[in-house]
Parts: C-alpha cells; sequence; structure tokens
C-alpha cells in the first residue's frame, strides 16, 4: 500500500508541475504556446449573430451554404487584424461571429455580411440613371447581358486567386482572374469601354473606394479583358487591400445581422482585475476555513486546492476554454464544490474515528462513504452542465450560457480527481508515522484522546 501510494504521489506531483508550467506566465507558459483566450466581455470586442437567408437553397444543401459562409466571412475578417476572431454555426441558419479586442463600425459590420464585397461602375450620361456621384461624376452600375438577363459586374465573379506582381520595368500589377459567368460579363463591359478608354471605378457599400490619396480608385480600361487580366497604376497598399477584398470570396446567401453586441476594452478589464481578486480572496478564506476547522486535513486539503487551480487552469489553456465572465463564476464556483467533497470525506473519517478506527482505516473508509455522495451530486451537476451548453447553443447571446456551463463542468471534473485521489494520497503519508496517533490534529473536534 505505501509504495502504490508513493508512486501515486509522484504522479500527481508530476501533473502538478507540468500544469504549473503550462500556466506559467514567463513566455506564455513554457508548455503553453498562448495564454488563456478570454471572452468578449473581458477584453473587449464584438458579437454578432447573422441570419441566413436560405429560402432559395435546397435542403439537402443547405447545411453546405452554412459552411461555405463560415469560411467567407473568416476570409473577410483576416484583412482586419483580428487574432483569433470566433466563427462558428448557431442552429440550422445562424452564424456567430465574435471579434475579440476590436471595433468595427456598422459599415464595416454590414460589408462582411454583403453577398459581394465590390461593385463595378461606369460612367453615367446625362440621360441614364445614376446610382453614385462623386467628385470623378456620375456613376451607374456596370451591366452586361448573358442569356438576356441583364447582370452587374461584381467581386462575386473574381476567382479567389488575385495576386500582386510587378511588371519589366517594376511596376506593380494586381494580377486578377474571372470565373466563367464573370469573363463573359467582363468581355462585354470592357469591350464597349475600352473603344473609348473609359474608366472602371470600384464602389464599396455605395461609396467609392478610395486610394492611399483619398480619391476613388477608377482604373482606365486600356482594352477588353475575358478570362484575366491585370490592374496597374495602384500603389502597394492599395493593390495589398484591393487583393484582399477581391479574394474574400462571395457568401453563397445573403446574411441579416439579428444581434449586434458591442464590448468596451476597458469595461472587459475591469471586470477581469474584479474576478481575479474575488477568486484569490474566496480560495484564502476557503484555505483558512479548512485549516482552522480540520487542522491537518485541512491543510492538505489547501495543498489540493492549489493543484486542483493549478490543473483547471492549465486545461483552460490547452483546450483552449474562451473565458467570459460567466465562465469565471462557474471556476470560482467549482472550488466551493471542491472543498465540498473535502468536507463530506472528513466528516465521513471523523465518524470512523469515532468508533475507534485508526487513522489509515478511517481514511479509507471514510473515502469509500463519502464517494456515493460525491458522485452522485456532481453527476447531477454534469447533467445541469450539458443542458446549459445544449440550451445556450441554440440561443442568439449564448456566450455567458455555455462559458458558465463548460467551465463548471471542468472545474467539477477536476473536483473529483483532486478530492477523491489528491487529498486521500496526501493523508495516505501521514499514515504509518508518529504523527497518525495524533487523532486531534486531523480531527481537532472529535472529542476523544490520542491513541
Amino acid at each position: 500500500m505505501i509504495r502504490r501510494n508513493t508512486r501515486v504521489f509522484i504522479a500527481v506531483l508530476i501533473i502538478f508541475v507540468l500544469a504549473a508550467l503550462v500556466v506559467l506566465p514567463v513566455d506564455e507558459g513554457l508548455l503553453g504556446k498562448r495564454g488563456v483566450r478570454l471572452g468578449l466581455d473581458l477584453q473587449g470586442g464584438i458579437h454578432i449573430v447573422y441570419r441566413a437567408d436560405l429560402s432559395s437553397v435546397k435542403a439537402d444543401e443547405q447545411a453546405g451554404a452554412i459552411e461555405g459562409v463560415v469560411a467567407v466571412l473568416g476570409n473577410r475578417v483576416n484583412p482586419l487584424g483580428v487574432t483569433e476572431p470566433l466563427i462558428q454555426k448557431q442552429g440550422s441558419d445562424r452564424v456567430v461571429l465574435e471579434l475579440p479586442g476590436l471595433s468595427i463600425s456598422d459599415k464595416e459590420k454590414e460589408s462582411l455580411s454583403r453577398v459581394a464585397i465590390l461593385e463595378f461602375g461606369e460612367l453615367a450620361t446625362d440621360d441614364e440613371e445614376a446610382k453614385w456621384e462623386n467628385e470623378l461624376g456620375r456613376w451607374k452600375p456596370a451591366t452586361a447581358s448573358i442569356n438576356g438577363e441583364e447582370k452587374e459586374l461584381t467581386s462575386r465573379y473574381f476567382k479567389e486567386n488575385t495576386f500582386i506582381g510587378r511588371d519589366d520595368i517594376g511596376r506593380i500589377e494586381l494580377h486578377f482572374e474571372w470565373d466563367e459567368e464573370g469573363s463573359q460579363l467582363s468581355a462585354e463591359i470592357t469591350g464597349r469601354l475600352a473603344v473609348n478608354k473609359e474608366p472602371l471605378a470600384i464602389f464599396e457599400g455605395g461609396e467609392p473606394l478610395l486610394g492611399d490619396n483619398g480619391r476613388p480608385i477608377a482604373p482606365l480600361v486600356q482594352s477588353t479583358i475575358v478570362d484575366r487580366g491585370v490592374i496597374t497604376g495602384l500603389s502597394f497598399n492599395e493593390s495589398t487591400r484591393l487583393s484582399k477584398q477581391l479574394n474574400a470570396g462571395r457568401l453563397p446567401v445573403p446574411l441579416e445581422i439579428i444581434y449586434d453586441q458591442t464590448v468596451s476594452p476597458i469595461l472587459g478589464s475591469d471586470f477581469v482585475d474584479m474576478s481575479v481578486r474575488a477568486g484569490l480572496i474566496g480560495m484564502v478564506v476557503v484555505m483558512l476555513f479548512m485549516i482552522f476547522y480540520y487542522r491537518v486535513s485541512g491543510f492538505l486539503a489547501s495543498l489540493a486546492l492549489i493543484f486542483y487551480g493549478a490543473l483547471v487552469m492549465a486545461l483552460f489553456k490547452l483546450i483552449p476554454v474562451t473565458l467570459t465572465l460567466a465562465g469565471l463564476g462557474g471556476f470560482i464556483l467549482s472550488i466551493g464544490m471542491a472543498v465540498d467533497a473535502n468536507v463530506l470525506i472528513f466528516e465521513r473519517m471523523k465518524e470512523e474515528l469515532r468508533t475507534g478506527r485508526t487513522l489509515g482505516a478511517a481514511i479509507e473508509v471514510g473515502f469509500s462513504r463519502a464517494w456515493t455522495a460525491i458522485k452522485d451530486s456532481n453527476i447531477t451537476t454534469f447533467i445541469v452542465c450539458g443542458i446549459l451548453y445544449w440550451l445556450g447553443s441554440s440561443i442568439v447571446a449564448s456566450a455567458p450560457v455555455m462559458g458558465f456551463a463548460l467551465t463548471l463542468f471542468i472545474g467539477v471534473a477536476v473536483s473529483m480527481f483532486t478530492a477523491i485521489t489528491v487529498t486521500r494520497t496526501l493523508l495516505r503519508l501521514f499514515v504509518g508515522t508518529p504523527l497518525a496517533l495524533r487523532i486531534r490534529l486531523f480531527s481537532p473536534h472529535l472529542g476523544g484522546k490520542d491513541v
């Protein structure tokens, strides 16, 4: 028994050291590639829920359409410079977009949800209706006819392989390629514009796309462009920005914003400070109570609680868990539940010691009899966590609910391990030592005498 307990103790010690290396703040953790991922309510950012219009999509193709929306939104978000955007499906027709640490305008939010990001326009004559007007004149959508149907030329027809190159004398060129339908539109539009050498302006969300000089980008069409071509006269920054937008792709279905929340980074920072302070105060108070009431047993339970905290934080970092304010609440609640298991065990030990059992026997019987109550209570908690997470996955503002359920589940699971394995292993170290004869050190309120 002693040899087996020693092996378990060494294993526990190794797990603690590895967990501490993951949590260690130096270089974001020696074994962890990055710090704990914070939710929007803790670090600020934007939470948007889009609803996809699937009315024109066949039932067996709707899942694929939503997957396409997630992929295209990912391409469109990347140029915004977000380090860890969260884009995921919610239900059958919703997509959740979270941009941590970022603030964007309403116009940019709408641009992310447009089927095609960019539109192309040609100069309108006095007798033609103009859709846009700017310093370069009055503009109308560049259109062409395909099989008798008039269609507008937009970025939906670009292949996602646009790149930047240079010509023989070092001038920057933006290379692009149309798909089959785009080639037909481009051939007709650029064919008629090239005759008079007219410009083809680029618009975004009803506004002209502006260059570095603040003027609209309107390249002059010099020849008919069929399947592929180049845009010249742009700066490197303009070419890079335009290339990213053209490679962003076309949404397979229209999107509508049904929920939009922006959280201040300053408010999020205050939440983090208060939550960490509350967690530390809670742990210290609980540890002091356990040591005061259960003496050596309480001290060992406090050591197990430190192990618990390190292991849970390591799991949060490695999974990784997006930690929200509600998630922090779940974690702090699980601390109390971790100690609750120890209280059940120590009270059972007290009953066994009162009957005259030795410390070793009281430890084994106490843990064995308390296990049933601990197991049943934690299983019910797991069930509740599962229900909360499942319901949260179908709620528009779901992050707090899901965060609470996930952190509470992980915390309770780890607390079972620490209470049953770590605390018992530490207590067993005292069996067979002179301290084991001093029963009052392990149960000071027993009312009996030391052996």
